[in-house]
């Protein structure tokens, strides 16, 4: 128990009771009469009155003082009291932007790009308990494949079954951005946030993508952008008379575009050539982008004259056990 208290501390004052108790206990015995026999000599009986019959037989006495004790202690209302936290979590919306495009199939991300960036996101997911978070995905168009949600489940099988292929190639950056923005536009969170990860340049959509970073800006939500792709060249599946073969083919990223993007809005840009920098670079956007925690304590207070009460009870019943059972061979 912690910070123990009495609601009623007067009523402790009722423990002097015990004093005139135990004294008129002991004048009792020592004005008790037994009736006796006079001998020549107690050598006989003088290990039997000091055995422990002697002793045992104040104790319904003893019982009953710690019982009245007790009983004292419980009606002075003694509680406990603890301190208590509770944590409020500011939470982040938070939209990821995926490139879909079929150059998101280059290998030289294991084990290709598109695969890479599904499970690195889902990775980033698991660690942001407290924010709602939406994937939109664009190619040569856009939608959203999940509105913002807390429900981590779902979300992650929604981003699993991302594929490349499923809508007309291309890279349309201003649509995809637009719509991620579209999907923040009317939250209430404090911070919102667009993740935008694109291999490519714009060459699709009706929107250009300074504009949708400008409509970003207005509405106050930040933009990090990560351009994946290795320097130079990258191996790619192309189809051929022969079947599929790699074949290294270059890597085009507008990093000056993302740049723009990132810099009109208030985020940053990131290249990521691998596996390990993708890692990294959600790691530290993970890093920037924390949730507002208010911690409150408050006292929890808990009642703790039952457990006195019950000793209490306790207490006088064994006393009355032994005053009727054994009172005759204590005595």
């Amino acid at each position: 128990m912690n910070n123990l208290f009495f609601e009623y501390p007067w009523v402790l004052w009722l423990e002097l009771l015990l004093v005139p108790m135990t004294a008129w206990y002991v004048w009792k015995q020592v004005r008790r009469r037994r009736p006796y026999v006079a001998m020549s000599t107690t050598a006989p009986f003088s290990a039997a009155s000091a055995g422990l019959a002697r002793v045992l037989r104040h104790l319904p006495a003893v019982l009953r003082l710690i019982a009245v004790a007790l009983l004292i202690v419980a009606i002075a209302r003694p509680r406990s009291s603890s301190n208590v936290s509770r944590t409020d979590t500011e939470g982040i919306d938070i939209v990821l932007a995926l490139d879909v495009s079929t150059s998101m199939l280059a290998r030289d991300f294991n084990p290709d790009r598109i695969e890479a960036a599904k499970n690195i996101a889902i990775e980033f997911i698991s660690q942001r308990p407290s924010d709602r978070i939406g994937v939109v995905v664009f190619a040569g168009e856009s939608y959203t494949q999940s509105p913002l949600t807390t429900d981590r489940a779902t979300l992650i099988n929604l981003i699993k079954e991302i594929e490349c292929g499923l809508i007309d190639d291309g890279t349309a950056i201003g649509n995809g951005l637009a719509n991620a923005v579209a999907r923040l536009k009317d939250s209430q969170a404090k911070s919102r946030v667009v993740i935008l990860l694109t291999d490519g340049v714009n060459n699709r959509g009706e929107i250009a993508p300074l504009t949708a970073a400008e409509i970003a800006r207005t509405y106050g939500i930040r933009v990090y952008t990560i351009g994946v792709g290795a320097m130079g060249t990258a191996p790619y599946p192309v189809m051929t008379p022969f079947g599929v073969q790699v074949q290294n083919i270059p890597v085009e990223i507008d990093e000056k575009l993302l740049e723009q993007i990132a810099e009109q809005t208030g985020g940053s840009y990131f290249r990521a050539t691998d596996n390990t920098k993708l890692l990294q670079i959600y790691g530290e956007i993970n890093e920037m982008e924390k949730v507002k925690i208010t911690v409150d304590s408050f006292p929890v207070y808990t009642e703790e004259f039952g457990r006195f009460a019950v000793w209490a009870l306790a207490a006088f019943l064994l006393e009355i056990i032994l005053r009727l059972f054994a009172a005759r061979r204590i005595a």
